[in-house]
């Protein structure tokens, strides 16, 4: 490899690669650019290599395994973030073994750092009831908890994630016959999910009272005008959490963050007998085999499914009451 292409190659990476070509989306960008951050800042801390130094002879698999390491032991981060850290630094590796055939070994070598195994938590999600009363919480009369109630509904209704719905425009929600919600999401792909009457009712009126007209505006913002980011979202779900937690202190046990409505979504769907395919489909997934893990998380669906399938464990008789008689005094003549 040459001794400056790294600065070259991660330049383009970031400028042309990921946006233009893989059509990346802003948030997996920022990530990739913190991984790459934290680990100029790491090298230059540890090794005193900044970053107009570095080289790709710097880049072993020991010196990765070491970034991890300080990573959850001085920055404090869990399992989670430090496999999506390493699996930033494999991409770019990845990326560079097809651009400079030259360090292929090396590459490998990098792409060989393993990701660590986490414990599997437990899925978190809504029941109908903590749904329902959730969204009973806000006051449809007050403009701002109009537009919190509309927040929450289109969350739940759709599956979004909640970058799809920073990202909406009142351009996406079409109202025909059947209303729909245009979401974009990861890869630049567009689906179109259908919203019930009820929760079309609600946007419809939210658009009409807060003058969220505009087509290509922000659908949702906060007082300044500005286009709400996702602390503000979670602080929106947080605050009507609080609310409904203290109306019933046996619900809402755990903390319930923008993502839970898009698992509770999946899971009431599931419960209603809806088919996995079209589950898949509300909720983006490229694949089925992503969409399985709510059938395999529900313990409504294992009871149903086991009581289904499971082998009886009745007695089968093999024998009439004559031939039990006859058997008990063979046993008693012969024993």
């Amino acid at each position: 490899m040459n001794k400056n292409a790294f600065s070259y190659h991660l330049t383009k990476y970031f400028a042309e690669y990921l946006p233009k070509q893989t059509a990346a989306s802003p948030n997996t960008i920022h990530s990739y650019r913190d991984t790459f951050v934290q680990l100029m800042e790491f090298y230059k801390a540890e090794y005193g290599l900044p970053p107009e130094k570095l080289e790709y002879g710097e880049f072993t698999a020991d010196r990765i395994e070491s970034f991890l390491t300080y990573l959850e032991d001085t920055r404090g981060v869990g399992i989670s973030t430090r496999n999506q850290r390493l699996a930033a630094i494999h991409a770019f590796f990845r990326y560079l073994q097809y651009r400079d055939p030259a360090g292929f070994q090396q590459c490998a070598q990098i792409l060989s750092v393993p990701f660590k195994k986490a414990p599997v938590k437990p899925m978190n999600y809504l029941s109908t009831e903590e749904m329902k009363l959730l969204l009973s919480i806000p006051d449809q009369k007050k403009d701002g908890q109009l537009r919190d109630l509309t927040i929450m509904v289109l969350l739940y209704e759709t599956g979004a994630r909640v970058q799809e719905l920073i990202d909406l425009c009142p351009s996406n929600i079409r109202f025909s016959t059947t209303v729909t919600v245009e979401l974009h999401g990861k890869g630049n792909k567009t689906r179109l999910v259908p919203v019930n009457a009820d929760a079309a009712a609600i946007v419809r009126s939210y658009i009409r009272r807060c003058h969220r007209t505009d087509a290509d505006k922000p659908l949702f913002v906060n007082r300044k005008g500005e286009k709400l980011t996702r602390a503000g979202i979670q602080y929106i779900i947080d605050k009507y959490v609080s609310t409904a937690h203290l109306q019933h202190p046996g619900l809402f046990r755990s903390r319930v963050t923008n993502h839970i409505f898009r698992h509770s979504k999946a899971m009431h769907l599931l419960e209603a007998g809806v088919n996995l395919i079209y589950i898949r489909d509300l909720l983006g997934h490229t694949s089925v085999v992503t969409t399985e893990i709510y059938a395999r998380t529900n313990p409504k669906i294992k009871e149903e499914q086991l009581k289904k399938h499971s082998a009886s464990v009745e007695t089968v008789q093999k024998y009439s009451k004559e031939q039990k008689k006859d058997l008990i005094d063979w046993l008693k003549k012969n024993l």
